[in-house]
């Protein structure tokens, strides 16, 4: 049993501290056993409410009304498939995605994907330092400048809060999302947004999504907002630490019972992603310290951010902030892709791969992003 320990945590390396601290009830309630499973649906969903997200969805619907709500719902079902296939992964081989990577693709090529990957987290960091600079300006009007500076401080926080045990954090974050979304609710009942034509927005998607480079624009934003490249790779590792039976039983139990969980938790991201908009329409193994690999990803995020605010004020933190989200889904292939072909090979797999429909799904939402991603690219090219 100690060397069994020993081997999942030493495969388990991205997030030991998780793995040590968590554990799932042995009841044979199943609703007690599914409680065991809500943390990192929950920690995954947040992410789809960040002020990225918001600036993107804000941006959305003041400038073009409803029409990009469609965008919306067909992103967070390319999030909650995609966030599917990761959670499988994790549970399944014992190994993340970050991991699997660099066993498959050698040193270099996994350096690349870690490049990226990085690349996509400080992107989501500066949408983060822009958005807690914006807080503390409303609520305690402290210049922007200034609160840029302060956001250094909060990703010590939440390391010393993960000392304690994940449960903590996990808990945080449940709390600020019912948070979030009963202030959420009830913007949208003050808002008195038109439901018809929002229906229509969400179901019809408008061809000047394509056409309009503008619109097409923040469209991507929305997308890369919503699917998150670092999520993946994240939801791939903290799910490893849900114990479960070591046997294909057991393993499916986890899969069905994260699912569950993860579908449930990604729903409420879509609510509170469309009403965002509706509102606004109406109205891998790099050897270095956990606290030291954040502080430098928070400083690529923090220094942009103030030159930013120094040239041009709160009207350039808004395009940056979409910018943000922009980089995030350019950088979505580099991990969309190696998450189908891990999930699609027996070898890594065994009785969970892929079944065909589902790959085929899954190599189809790839192509979509690509797509996309290559669309925004050729049109910014030719506009220049």
């Amino acid at each position: 049993m100690a060397t069994e320990s020993r081997t999942f945590q030493q495969v388990a390396v991205s997030l030991p501290e998780v793995n040590a601290s968590v554990r799932i009830s042995a009841s044979t309630i199943g609703w007690r056993r599914l409680l065991g499973f809500l943390g990192p649906g929950f920690l995954i969903s947040v992410g789809y409410m960040d002020p990225g997200n918001w600036a993107t969805d804000i941006a959305g619907g003041s400038r073009f009304g409803y029409k990009l709500l469609f965008v919306i719902m067909l992103s967070n079902l390319m999030a909650i498939l995609l966030q599917s296939l990761s959670l499988k992964l994790g549970v399944a081989t014992e190994r993340d995605l970050a991991q699997l990577c660099h066993e498959e693709f050698g040193r270099k090529a996994s350096f690349a994907l870690w490049v990226a990957a990085e690349i996509a987290i400080a992107a989501c960091d500066l949408a983060e330092v822009i958005g807690s600079a914006i807080a503390l300006n409303l609520l305690f009007h402290i210049p922007l400048f200034y609160g840029v500076l302060i956001t250094g401080v909060d990703v010590l926080l939440i390391l010393l809060l993960q000392r304690w045990g994940f449960r903590y954090i996990e808990a945080l974050v449940i709390a600020l999302i019912a948070t979030i979304i009963a202030m959420f609710g009830i913007q949208m009942f003050l808002s008195q947004p038109n439901y018809g034509s929002a229906l229509q927005g969400l179901l019809i998607p408008s061809t000047d999504i394509i056409s309009n480079p503008r619109m097409l624009y923040i469209a991507i934003g929305i997308l890369g907002a919503t699917v998150m490249p670092h999520n993946l790779y994240l939801h791939s590792s903290i799910v490893q630490s849900r114990r479960y039976e070591r046997t294909p039983k057991g393993k499916r139990e986890a899969i069905f019972m994260a699912n569950v969980d993860s579908g449930i938790a990604l729903t409420v991201a879509l609510f509170v992603n469309a009403s965002i908009l509706i509102v606004a329409a109406a109205v891998f193994h790099i050897k270095l310290a956990q606290w030291k690999r954040r502080m430098i990803t928070r400083t690529l995020a923090i220094v942009p951010t103030i030159l930013v605010v120094a040239a041009m004020g709160s009207r350039g933190t808004e395009k940056l902030l979409i910018l943000s989200q922009v980089i995030l889904s350019l950088q979505l292939s580099f991990a969309v892709v190696p998450l189908v072909m891990f999930t699609g090979k027996r070898k890594y797999m065994g009785e969970f791969v892929n079944g065909p429909w589902l790959q085929r799904l899954a190599w189809v939402t790839a192509f979509v992003i690509a797509s996309l991603n290559g669309w925004l690219l050729i049109q910014t090219m030719m506009g220049s």
